[in-house]
C-alpha cells in the first residue's frame, strides 16, 4: 500500500487576471478549485500512473470537505482526520503575475489529533510506501517527521521525504529510502553554490553518508541526478518544454520516480520516470497525466515507458 501525508492541505483557487492593478477591481478571465499540498499533489500524480494511494492528513470546515469530496471524485482513497477548530486553508495563486500567491494559515491540531494521525500510521507493514512532504504546521511538534520515523523504524516500510533543510537533516538517521533537495536547498544545508550536475553529486554523497537511501536532486531547467542506494549515479538535462507551472513538479518527481520503481525496482527507470514526471507537470497547466509523462519518458530515454 501507499500512503502521502499532508498536514496543512489546501482548497487552491487560481485565478487569471488580464492586467492586475492595485487598489482596483480586477476580475478574472479563469479559475479553477483543487485540492493542493505536497502530499496530494503526489498522490493525484501516483493515480495518474494507475498505482492507488491512501491520503493522509487533517482536514476542517467547509473547505476540508471540499477537498475529500474532490479527491473522492477523482478516485483517491483518504483517510483525513477532521479537525473541529478553524478551516482548511485557501491558497490563492494569481497565474498573471509569477509566483505570486497568498496561502492560508491552516487549522489548529491539537495533540489528540496527531496521536490520532500516529495510530493509523502504525498499522503500516514492510513492503508499503510512505511519503512525508512539505512543512510542519506551527500548531504541530517540529520534530513531527522524526516522531513518524522512529515509529516506523525497523518495519521495512519504505518512507519518501522531501523537506526542507532542518526537517530533512534531522530523519536522516532513520536512513529514509527517497529524499530529494533541490540543487538550491542542497546548498543552504552545505552553505555553498551548485550550478552544474557535476557539483551537486559530493554533497548528495554527503547526505547518504548521514543515512539517506538514495538522493534525487531536482535542479530546474538544469535537469537532475540520482545518487542510488547501490553506489550508481544516474544524471541527465532537463527535457525540451516550455515551462508553464513549476507548483508540483517536485512532488511529481518524487511521485513518479516512486512509480517507477514500483514497476520495475530499477534505478535507472525510476531516476527517468522522476524526471519525466516532474518536467511533464512543469510543462502543463495542472499536474502531469500519464500520457504526458509517457511522452516525455520516450523523449528522454528513446524508448516507450
Amino acid at each position: 500500500m501507499i500512503y502521502t501525508v499532508t498536514f496543512n492541505p489546501s482548497l487552491d483557487y487560481i485565478v487569471g487576471v488580464e492586467k492586475f492593478e492595485i487598489g482596483l477591481t480586477n476580475r478574472t478571465y479563469s479559475e479553477r478549485l483543487l485540492p493542493g499540498g505536497k502530499g496530494i499533489n503526489v498522490s493525484i500524480v501516483l493515480k495518474n500512473l494507475d498505482k492507488s494511494s491512501t491520503a493522509l492528513g487533517f482536514v476542517a470546515g467547509f473547505t476540508g470537505e471540499e477537498v475529500v469530496k474532490q479527491l473522492a471524485a477523482m478516485g483517491i482513497d483518504n483517510g483525513f482526520i477532521r479537525v473541529k477548530e478553524g478551516f482548511t486553508r485557501i491558497n490563492v495563486k494569481l497565474k498573471s503575475i509569477e509566483g505570486t500567491e497568498i496561502n492560508g494559515q491552516g487549522p489548529t491540531i491539537h495533540e489528540e489529533k496527531v496521536s490520532q494521525l500516529m495510530e493509523q500510521l502504525s498499522a503500516l507493514q514492510k513492503g508499503d510506501v510512505l511519503f512525508l512532504s512539505g512543512s510542519i504546521p506551527t500548531s504541530m511538534p517540529d520534530d513531527s517527521y522524526q516522531k513518524i520515523m522512529q515509529q516506523l523504524d525497523g518495519k521495512g516500510v519504505q518512507i519518501v521525504v522531501d523537506a526542507t533543510k532542518e526537517l530533512l537533516l534531522n530523519v536522516l538517521s532513520y536512513h529514509p529510502f527517497l529524499i530529494k533537495p533541490n540543487h538550491h536547498e542542497l546548498g543552504e544545508i552545505f552553505g555553498v553554490t551548485m550550478q552544474t550536475r557535476k557539483e551537486v553529486i559530493p554533497y548528495g554523497r554527503k547526505l547518504q553518508e548521514k543515512g539517506a537511501q538514495n538522493v534525487l536532486i531536482s535542479m530546474a531547467g538544469e535537469g537532475a541526478v540520482l545518487i542510488a542506494a547501490n553506489g550508481d549515479i544516474y544524471e541527465a538535462p532537463a527535457p525540451r518544454g516550455t515551462l508553464v507551472n513549476g507548483v508540483g513538479a517536485g512532488d511529481s518527481m518524487v511521485a513518479g520516480f516512486m512509480a517507477g520503481y514500483i514497476d520495475r525496482q530499477e534505478y535507472e527507470h525510476a531516476f527517468y520516470m522522476g524526471l519525466a514526471a516532474g518536467s511533464a507537470s512543469a510543462f502543463s497547466e495542472n499536474l502531469a497525466t500519464r500520457q504526458e509523462i509517457e511522452a516525455i519518458y520516450q523523449q528522454i530515454t528513446g524508448k516507450a515507458r
